[in-house]
Protein backbone atom coordinates (compact mmCIF):
# COMPACT_ATOMS: atom_id res chain seq x y z
CA UNK A 1 0.00 0.00 0.00
CA UNK A 2 1.23 3.31 -0.73
CA UNK A 3 2.14 5.40 2.21
CA UNK A 4 0.23 8.97 1.93
CA UNK A 5 1.62 12.44 2.58
CA UNK A 6 -0.09 13.20 6.17
CA UNK A 7 1.33 9.67 7.09
CA UNK A 8 5.08 10.74 6.14
CA UNK A 9 4.59 14.15 7.52
CA UNK A 10 2.80 12.92 10.89
CA UNK A 11 6.05 10.07 10.84
CA UNK A 12 8.37 13.70 10.72
CA UNK A 13 6.79 15.31 12.87
CA UNK A 14 7.57 12.28 15.92
CA UNK A 15 11.23 12.58 14.77
CA UNK A 16 10.79 16.16 15.13
CA UNK A 17 9.35 16.13 18.68
CA UNK A 18 11.89 13.87 19.39
CA UNK A 19 14.25 16.08 18.78
CA UNK A 20 12.84 18.89 20.32
CA UNK A 21 12.91 16.66 23.42
CA UNK A 22 16.47 15.97 23.34
CA UNK A 23 17.09 19.51 22.83
CA UNK A 24 14.69 20.53 25.74
CA UNK A 25 16.64 17.53 27.84
CA UNK A 26 20.36 19.35 27.28
CA UNK A 27 19.02 22.71 28.16
CA UNK A 28 17.32 21.29 31.89
CA UNK A 29 21.14 19.60 32.26
CA UNK A 30 22.74 22.80 31.45
CA UNK A 31 20.52 24.59 34.01
CA UNK A 32 21.11 21.91 36.11
CA UNK A 33 24.53 22.30 36.30
CA UNK A 34 24.12 26.07 36.64
CA UNK A 35 22.20 25.60 39.65
CA UNK A 36 25.01 23.22 41.11
CA UNK A 37 27.85 26.06 40.61
CA UNK A 38 26.34 28.89 41.92
CA UNK A 39 25.42 26.54 45.17
CA UNK A 40 28.95 25.86 45.14
CA UNK A 41 29.73 29.78 44.15
CA UNK A 42 27.58 30.77 47.32
CA UNK A 43 29.76 27.97 49.63
CA UNK A 44 33.17 29.38 48.32
CA UNK A 45 32.17 33.31 48.89
CA UNK A 46 30.98 32.56 52.33
CA UNK A 47 34.20 30.52 52.96
CA UNK A 48 35.90 33.66 52.02
CA UNK A 49 33.85 36.25 53.94
CA UNK A 50 34.07 34.16 57.48
CA UNK A 51 35.80 35.58 59.97
CA UNK A 52 37.21 32.04 61.35
CA UNK A 53 41.26 32.41 60.66
CA UNK A 54 41.37 28.67 58.77
CA UNK A 55 39.25 30.44 56.23
CA UNK A 56 41.58 33.59 56.08
CA UNK A 57 44.49 31.36 55.26
CA UNK A 58 42.78 30.16 52.01
CA UNK A 59 41.24 33.53 51.06
CA UNK A 60 43.68 33.73 48.03
CA UNK A 61 42.67 30.15 47.00
CA UNK A 62 39.41 31.22 47.17
CA UNK A 63 39.50 34.27 45.06
CA UNK A 64 40.95 32.11 42.63
CA UNK A 65 38.90 28.92 42.90
CA UNK A 66 36.07 32.08 42.62
CA UNK A 67 37.05 33.38 39.36
CA UNK A 68 37.51 29.67 37.91
CA UNK A 69 33.62 29.21 38.60
CA UNK A 70 32.68 32.41 37.52
CA UNK A 71 34.64 31.07 34.18
CA UNK A 72 32.38 28.72 34.51
CA UNK A 73 29.04 29.84 35.11
CA UNK A 74 29.74 32.37 31.99
CA UNK A 75 30.30 28.90 29.53
CA UNK A 76 27.26 27.27 31.26
CA UNK A 77 24.97 30.53 30.65
CA UNK A 78 26.40 30.63 27.02
CA UNK A 79 25.74 27.17 26.25
CA UNK A 80 21.84 27.17 27.86
CA UNK A 81 21.15 30.45 25.55
CA UNK A 82 22.18 28.11 22.50
CA UNK A 83 20.18 25.19 24.01
CA UNK A 84 17.20 27.41 24.69
CA UNK A 85 17.44 28.48 20.61
CA UNK A 86 17.71 24.97 19.77
CA UNK A 87 14.79 24.07 21.56
CA UNK A 88 12.82 26.98 19.89
CA UNK A 89 13.83 26.18 16.60
CA UNK A 90 13.43 22.40 17.02
CA UNK A 91 9.66 23.31 18.15
CA UNK A 92 8.94 26.07 15.66
CA UNK A 93 10.08 23.59 12.91
CA UNK A 94 7.62 20.43 14.40
CA UNK A 95 4.52 23.23 14.52
CA UNK A 96 5.48 24.23 10.76
CA UNK A 97 5.42 20.21 9.88
CA UNK A 98 2.11 19.59 12.12
CA UNK A 99 0.60 22.50 10.27
CA UNK A 100 1.52 20.90 7.08
CA UNK A 101 0.48 17.19 7.95
CA UNK A 102 -2.59 18.59 8.93
CA UNK A 103 -3.14 20.80 5.50
CA UNK A 104 -2.37 17.26 3.61
CA UNK A 105 -4.39 15.50 5.42
CA UNK A 106 -7.27 17.92 4.52
CA UNK A 107 -6.74 17.11 1.08
CA UNK A 108 -6.31 13.88 1.31
CA UNK A 109 -9.95 13.78 2.82
CA UNK A 110 -11.32 15.95 0.04
CA UNK A 111 -9.49 13.85 -2.72
CA UNK A 112 -11.39 10.71 -0.80
CA UNK A 113 -15.00 13.00 -0.85
CA UNK A 114 -14.36 13.89 -4.05
CA UNK A 115 -13.40 9.90 -5.34
CA UNK A 116 -16.47 8.97 -3.67
CA UNK A 117 -18.80 11.32 -5.67
CA UNK A 118 -16.92 10.70 -9.00
CA UNK A 119 -17.81 7.06 -7.84
CA UNK A 120 -21.38 7.58 -7.36
CA UNK A 121 -21.50 9.38 -10.85
CA UNK A 122 -20.03 6.79 -12.86
CA UNK A 123 -21.98 3.86 -11.11
CA UNK A 124 -25.14 6.12 -12.01
CA UNK A 125 -23.61 6.81 -15.75
CA UNK A 126 -22.78 2.91 -16.20
CA UNK A 127 -26.39 1.95 -15.19
CA UNK A 128 -27.43 3.98 -18.00
CA UNK A 129 -29.87 5.61 -15.86
CA UNK A 130 -31.56 9.17 -17.20
CA UNK A 131 -30.06 12.39 -16.05
CA UNK A 132 -34.10 13.46 -15.05
CA UNK A 133 -37.28 12.07 -14.40
CA UNK A 134 -38.85 13.69 -16.96
CA UNK A 135 -37.77 11.33 -19.01
CA UNK A 136 -38.96 8.55 -17.34
CA UNK A 137 -42.24 7.05 -20.25
CA UNK A 138 -44.27 5.58 -16.90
Amino acid sequence: MAENRSDKLRRLVAVQRHLEQMAENELSETARQRRELATTIDVVADAMGSAKPLHAMFSGHYASQLGRLAQKDQMLEGIQQVHEARVLKERAKGDRLAEHMKDARALEERAAADDAIYDLIDQHVMLGAPASGKLDPS
